[in-house]
């Protein structure tokens, strides 16, 4: 019985993640060139569209657009505003089209700027859906704070796990994040609860399709509760046991899969194999 829930689970698992990956490469994030930008030019002159703390979207005299992130080595010599004329230089675009601004350069103010009233704004048809979705993914993932949820399965003993999950930071360093999350886990003979206070280091390097792999480690406190009669199981039933945890994993934009084992914990799984979604 419990080969055949291991064998069904781990089948769901691989399927899920083969369709993860599948979705990456039949849909592309961004336009093609026509609509988008040239990841070969390595200044771009044109007009703001849209300006956030993170993103910059620029449309240049032939009418294609370019989606710029920030870091924190970018010079920019003011606020840019939407309306303005800008140069910006910038690396090479990533998979999905963006790149890093260098340089930001004002060379024209918005329409009313030099005045003193309100900018206009920009009279131009609205960036491509594709760019406008990419932003709205590299603000989202810019924030410091992320509740999600997570699903997997364990083995040695086999479980099935699901729960809940928080993602804050950068903290201490642009790679670092903090990952608290809590997972309920149950199978044939064993059942558990878990909290699990994990922290994890961010990778630059990017695998194909656009995942950003990480490393973690960090403490876990487990309630555990083993045996064959599943009708009278109350709290009191469940032993303590401290462990720590040790994972791999790799990260797309929202979504996560990740490897984790447990250490100084014997009844915990030795193996988890885990897919999450951060909202």
């Amino acid at each position: 019985m419990r080969a055949r829930l291991s064998l069904c689970i781990c089948a769901l698992f691989v399927l899920t993640c083969s369709m993860l990956i599948a979705q990456d490469r039949d849909v592309p994030s961004t336009p093609q060139p026509q609509d988008n930008a040239s990841s070969s030019d390595p200044t771009i002159e044109g007009t703001v569209v849209t300006s956030t703390r993170n993103t910059l979207v620029v449309r240049d005299d032939n009418d294609r657009y370019h989606l710029f992130t920030y870091d924190r080595d970018t010079n920019r010599t003011q606020p840019v505003r939407a309306g303005e004329r800008v140069r910006v230089n910038a690396g090479a675009a990533d998979e999905d089209g963006t790149r890093v601004a260098t340089n930001v350069d004002v060379l024209q103010p918005a329409p009313g700027a030099a005045d003193g009233t309100a900018p206009q704004g920009v009279h131009a048809a609205p960036p491509p859906p594709q760019v406008t979705h990419v932003e709205g993914e590299i603000e989202n993932e810019a924030r410091r704070w992320h509740a999600g949820g997570r699903i997997g399965v364990g083995f040695s003993p086999e479980l099935f796990l699901f729960g809940v999950q928080s993602q804050i930071g950068p903290i201490f360093n642009k790679h670092i994040i903090f990952r608290p999350n809590s997972d309920f886990e149950f199978g044939e003979l064993t059942d558990m609860w878990d909290l699990n206070l994990e922290g994890a280091y961010r990778f630059n390097t990017n695998l194909r399709h656009g995942w950003s792999p990480y490393f973690g480690l960090g403490p876990s406190l487990n309630f555990i509760h083993q045996g064959i009669n599943k009708n009278d199981v109350s709290f009191g039933n469940f032993d303590y046991k401290t462990g720590f945890n040790v994972l791999i994993g790799a990260q797309k934009r929202r979504t996560f899969v990740e490897m984790k084992t447990s250490l100084w914990s014997a009844e915990a799984p030795v193996l988890r194999l885990i897919i999450g979604y951060n909202f």
